[in-house]
């Protein structure tokens, strides 16, 4: 593992935690050069599909692209970390499980919001605002319209 401050890549490992609930391994090392200590964090790598955008190009998951959305959805929310974390591995394990060699980035959109609609309902409400692109008011207030008619179905 490389050193974040000089890039030396002989380091020890200093403490050992399960972290994730148990989904990671939190390791503090400590460089070999410069001595300084940093925090690594080993998960098992799942294979996933690659992801089709809209405009029909390619490109690989990308775990922190997706966990990076739903922290900006979840900002100034009573959503924890761990809740994030958690909602980000169900997500990639979903569809790594999922056998398919190539998803949608709108199929993987929409499995965001269901599980932002779970965490936090104004966290969906921001994220659905940006990645469905609401021509106007009235198509807003549609959506939420059957946000607040699921809940008192539910």
């Amino acid at each position: 593992m490389q050193c974040p401050f000089c890039r030396e890549l002989e380091s020890r490992v200093v403490d050992s935690r399960v972290a994730a609930g148990g989904a990671a391994i939190w390791r503090r090392r400590e460089c070999a050069a410069c001595t300084r200590r940093y925090t690594t964090y080993e998960r098992v790598e799942h294979v996933v599909p690659v992801v089709v955008k809209r405009d029909g190009q390619r490109q690989p998951f990308d775990r922190e692209k997706l966990a990076r959305s739903l922290r900006v959805a979840c900002s100034k929310r009573p959503v924890t970390p761990e809740a994030l974390d958690a909602a980000v591995d169900r997500l990639e394990l979903e569809l790594a499980e999922s056998g398919e060699r190539e998803i949608s980035s709108i199929r993987i959109g929409e499995r965001v919001m269901d599980r932002l609609k779970e965490l936090d309902q104004v966290a969906y409400v921001r994220f659905a605002s940006v990645y469905k692109s609401f021509r106007d008011v009235e198509a807003f207030l549609s959506e939420m319209g059957d946000l607040v008619r699921g809940k008192g179905s539910g």
